[in-house]
């Protein structure tokens, strides 16, 4: 299953945390750490991630993410079928495909691994919660 899930790149997680929750979102402190807020709705939901790690994004902008339950291998597979190239990348957070829309946007299919992204935090300084 895909889910639909937008980044917020920010200067402050916290402070972007506590303003979304204030909004009705719920933090899955499972999925969260010093870097990263995982934020759930009812419908949906939204990442908040420090700017100054995420290679290069800038405060302020949002990118579009799909994140799978599924192995990346068998995504890539069913959209090859479909005529997508897909290569599979090894990331900080565990592993992802990207793909450029008609529009020239990237977007990613990501296959989260959170002990790793927690770990990647720890690493580069940011103290994983």
């Amino acid at each position: 299953m895909l889910t639909v899930q937008p980044i917020r790149y920010v200067t402050d997680v916290e402070a972007s945390r506590k303003f979304y929750e204030g909004l009705g979102l719920e933090l899955d402190a499972e999925a969260s750490f010093s870097v990263w807020a995982q934020l759930r709705a009812d419908a949906g939901g939204v990442g908040i991630h420090d700017a100054a790690v995420s290679k290069g994004r800038k405060p302020g902008t949002a990118e579009l993410q799909l994140v799978t339950d599924e192995k990346l291998e068998d995504v890539a597979a069913r959209l090859a079928v479909k005529g997508y190239h897909c290569t599979i990348h090894d990331e900080d957070f565990g592993r992802s495909i990207r793909l450029t829309d008609p529009d020239g946007v990237e977007l990613q299919i990501q296959e989260i691994d959170y002990a790793k992204a927690k770990h990647s935090a720890g690493a580069i300084g940011k103290n994983p919660d």
